[in-house]
């Protein structure tokens, strides 16, 4: 459940944001709860080796935040699925966004705050909101 602390999110958030900024992949949606999260994204390099790459890159800064070291943060599968059509990608992108209202924790998929839906109060976006310290996704990286 480390997924629930504010500074474990951010920096899931923030390091799928890099990954997109440095063209591993597009990011369409995605969601993190307190114990899973949920990405759509158009691969651009081998998706084994982006999600070896983003799963270690946050695990290691996970655990630096934790005080944890050498410990595993991610569990070892992980699920995946090749969308076959636009159809198929609208239910999948509905799906991950209602996630967190389907669960209980808002009335509106905009209100959560670690979503691809988060709107802050006042804001368009929440693309400049969480910036400060991505990991980058570099393909290939050592888990």
């Amino acid at each position: 459940m480390f997924l629930r602390q504010d500074a474990i999110a951010s920096l899931v958030v923030e390091s799928l944001h890099r990954g997109a900024e440095l063209g591993h992949y597009e990011l369409a949606s995605f969601v993190v709860m307190a114990n899973h999260v949920h990405v759509l994204l158009l691969p651009k390099v081998p998706p084994s080796r982006l999600l070896k790459a983003l799963k270690g890159c946050t695990a290691h800064e996970a655990n630096r935040l934790l005080g944890r070291c050498g410990e595993p943060f991610w569990q070892r599968e992980s699920y995946d699925h090749w969308v076959r059509d636009e159809r198929e990608w609208g239910r999948i992108e509905f799906y991950i966004e209602n996630n967190p209202v389907k669960a209980g924790l808002v009335a509106r998929a905009e209100d959560y705050r670690w979503s691809s839906r988060w709107k802050p109060p006042g804001v368009g976006t929440n693309a400049d909101t969480a910036r400060m310290s991505a990991c980058a996704t570099v393909p290939g990286a050592d888990a």
